[in-house]
């Protein structure tokens, strides 16, 4: 295991930076998985109006979750969300970074 890979480990497995949710692949089995949350507003230029939107992001390992898809639901503590857009996969290919509607 790779320095990187370990710290990642580590960060997710913190209580104070990862949350345990299930994600359930479109049509497949809930599998228990830990997120790390990003809750961040967005703010989008359009011609000379800039739009402020909420977005709600999370990190998922690629161990856990080795092939997310749009539709796929994520639970986190009672809410449910769906993944829209497609996955982006970080630098060294151990988490992707998925955005979330509610279902």
């Amino acid at each position: 295991m790779s320095a990187f890979a370990a710290a990642v480990d580590l960060l997710f497995a913190d209580p104070n930076i990862g949350r345990d949710a299930v994600h359930t692949p479109d049509g497949g089995t809930p599998v228990p998985v830990r997120i790390i949350v990003r809750r961040a507003d967005e703010v989008t230029g359009f011609g000379e109006a800039r739009l402020w939107s909420e977005t709600t992001r999370i990190d998922l390992r690629v161990a856990e979750v080795a092939n997310p898809r749009p539709g796929d639901r994520i639970d986190i503590g009672g809410d449910a969300f769906l993944i829209q857009g497609e996955p982006i996969r970080d630098r060294e290919r151990l988490v992707w970074t998925v955005d979330l509607r509610p279902a």
